[in-house]
């Protein structure tokens, strides 16, 4: 497995961190959507990683080394704030766009 897609998270800290398995072969992240990525600490804990799909690429997120066992709550607030920033993008490169074409016409 390559990891888990984040489907669905809420802001509350016992909400619910939904997930979808990634294969290997998966294709690389669509604009918006985040890959969480956790594996056993040296010491205690979990490495857990997140990427973010962008336009074009494929970035590092974030990193929470040694996360305690409840990392989902660790790592919530930052997926959560992080898929409303791209859903807001998403919006505004819609309306700019269409400003655009009205500008245009």
């Amino acid at each position: 497995m390559r990891g888990a897609l984040v489907q669905r998270v809420t802001a509350a800290p016992d909400g619910p961190l939904d997930i979808a398995w990634l294969a290997t072969d998966t294709p690389r992240l669509t604009l918006g959507r985040i890959s969480l990525h956790w594996e056993p600490a040296s010491r205690s804990g979990w490495d857990v990683t997140a990427r973010l799909g962008l336009a074009t690429t494929e970035i590092h997120l974030a990193s929470w080394p040694a996360a305690p066992d409840d990392w989902p709550r660790l790592v919530r607030p930052t997926i959560h704030e992080v898929r409303g920033l791209c859903a807001a993008l998403v919006i505004a490169t819609a309306a700019l766009n269409l400003s655009n074409h009205l500008a245009q016409a």
